[in-house]
């Protein structure tokens, strides 16, 4: 980053990328910017992190990825519950993974963790600084394209030209204003009120459905968590502002029958079931991730995780571009994938919406709904889509020929290694959760596109045992030869030495009994995610070049 004075009042910085907002979207993506060697500029209109943890929940997802960045050990143990809900029914969220069930942390702590993290890789943070406008060169005249963007701050505007801008600023995105980006979907119908309450003693309620609405609550550390909802009461317009904390007790008493205005509330706010997404997550230089790409009600916990989540496909990709390592291409790949996701998700929280938040009407579909979930398959579909587990991303078709011994079935954990759980279950089948490929997927191997399992290797050559997971905490790309350093291994390490500055060849076979197949080879991206698969290095070099670019020696 470079600094200069364009005029007397305003500073004038360079950047290869800026990030609007300082969520846990913005931070996870200035760290994996900064891991791919981007610099990275972020501003954000608050002080601070978030002192109020409106999402305290981490899908097995998320976890896994902290883990690969080796983030987990400042988090310590922090509370898990194996049972989730899908639209306030019940549903074990247990599936094979380090990291089964739902991790409770509040998102102040988050926020600190990956704002010290993303520090500690050299992201220059500029706190109290409001986006006030942008202008996109697209370079058509043969210069090189970037976006210039003008904030104001405790000392005055600031200009900021970039590469690349990323809007990570909300459900209110100012990026997303600034742009016109279409972002069709529904305004909100229904509402849930919200607060954090010290000072009332009210048993803990999951979900309970009384005769005039819904009533959550949950007591930790002394602080209570109350959330409710009145059958038949629309959305109040509010002009922006939050609910005061009458509006809530007087909802609560209404359909519990209990007074807790005697409480004093830390925070209290309103969710309500708008329901939009984005027509593009890309627009040029211009990209955005999180809630400024979709917004939807958080229900499940699943709205920090999709965010978490966008960035950490995105980070890779896009400082993979500005390094130059990459064709822009690339980027339009984050599109695909984050979008189809996000329509996904944004479904399944519509469908839980209706069971929610619907009256006495839903109750047959409620009834049935918890009928289904006895059916192993469907509680494992539903467990891998809330999770973020059973996504399965479209990497192409340059997958060498796999080894029809491994079958489908075994792309799981089964033999989880390390972290805070154990792996449980039958692995995921090939078809669980949301699957995201072409072709037939019967005939492509089952790894594909998946997220890389947590496994051990066995130690070769007097060394000693390495787990996947550790692996990728450089933020490199691997080439994994499951074969060791057998006959198969020379070829593959010859195979993928042009790109040896961006992807670390490790041999090694698996240990016994665990879910990686003996004998194959992994290509795998920066994110965990399997983007080659084969027993020999037939289509790697093409996949090399798909997702890392081309080889260093220009061929």
């Amino acid at each position: 980053m470079t600094t200069d004075h364009q005029d007397t009042d305003t500073v004038g910085l360079d950047t290869d990328v800026l990030v609007v907002g300082a969520g846990p979207a913005g931070l996870m993506l200035a760290t994996e910017l900064r891991l791919g060697g981007a610099e990275v500029v972020v501003v954000d209109q608050r002080p601070g992190p978030t002192t109020e943890s409106r999402a305290s929940t981490l899908h097995a997802r998320t976890m896994e990825i902290l883990d690969s960045r080796g983030l987990l050990d400042e988090l310590g143990t922090p509370p898990c519950d194996p049972r989730g809900h899908f639209g306030g029914v019940p549903l074990d969220l247990t599936l094979p993974g380090p990291y089964p069930g739902q991790w409770k942390v509040a998102q102040t702590r988050t926020e600190e963790l990956l704002q010290r993290r993303a520090a500690d890789l050299g992201a220059d943070l500029w706190r109290r600084h409001q986006l006030l406008s942008l202008t996109v060169e697209d370079g058509a005249a043969g210069g090189a394209g970037s976006v210039e963007a003008e904030t104001i701050g405790p000392y005055g505007p600031v200009r900021i030209r970039a590469r690349y801008l990323v809007g990570c600023d909300g459900e209110d995105s100012t990026v997303r204003r600034l742009v016109r980006a279409p972002f069709p979907g529904q305004d909100a119908r229904r509402e849930l009120l919200r607060a954090d309450v010290s000072g009332v003693s009210v048993a803990d309620r999951r979900f309970q459905r009384l005769r005039h609405g819904l009533a959550i609550a949950a007591t930790r550390d002394g602080v209570t968590r109350v959330m409710v909802h009145e059958f038949g009461r629309p959305v109040t317009e509010r002009g922006g502002r939050e609910p005061d904390f009458t509006e809530v007790t007087d909802v609560w008493k209404r359909v519990t029958g209990e007074d807790i205005s005697q409480g004093v509330p830390l925070w209290v706010n309103a969710f309500g079931d708008a329901n939009r997404q984005l027509a593009r997550y890309r627009h040029g230089r211009v990209l955005f991730a999180g809630d400024a790409a979709h917004r939807q009600m958080p229900s499940g916990g699943q709205a920090l995780n999709l965010g978490v989540q966008d960035a950490f496909n995105l980070g890779w990709k896009l400082a993979a571009v500005v390094r130059g390592s990459a064709p822009e291409e690339l980027l339009d790949t984050y599109d695909t994938e984050r979008h189809t996701v996000g329509r996904q998700v944004l479904a399944n929280i519509r469908a839980q919406v209706e069971l929610l938040l619907g009256g006495p009407e839903v109750e047959p579909a409620r009834s049935l709904l918890t009928e289904l979930l006895a059916v192993d398959g469907v509680r494992r579909h539903l467990a891998g889509m809330i999770s973020g587990l059973g996504i399965r991303y479209d990497v192409g078709d340059d997958a060498g020929d796999a080894d029809e011994s491994y079958g489908a079935g075994a792309e799981g954990d089964g033999g989880a290694a390390g972290g805070h759980g154990s792996g449980a279950g039958n692995a995921l089948g090939a078809g669980t959760g949301p699957g995201i490929h072409s072709g037939d997927p019967a005939a492509r191997h089952p790894l594909l596109g998946r997220r890389l399992p947590d496994a051990w290797l066995a130690p070769t050559g007097g060394g000693t045992r390495r787990r996947t997971t550790e692996l990728l905490r450089t933020g490199r790309g691997l080439l994994l030869s499951l074969d060791g350093n057998g006959n198969g291994a020379g070829a593959l390490r010859t195979a993928a030495e042009p790109w040896s500055d961006r992807v670390t060849f490790v041999a090694g076979p698996p240990e016994a009994g665990g879910p990686l197949p003996a004998g194959q080879a992994l290509l795998v991206r920066p994110d965990g995610h399997v983007a080659w698969a084969g027993p020999r290095p037939d289509g790697l070099p093409e996949a090399l070049t798909r997702w890392f670019g081309f080889p260093a020696d220009g061929g």
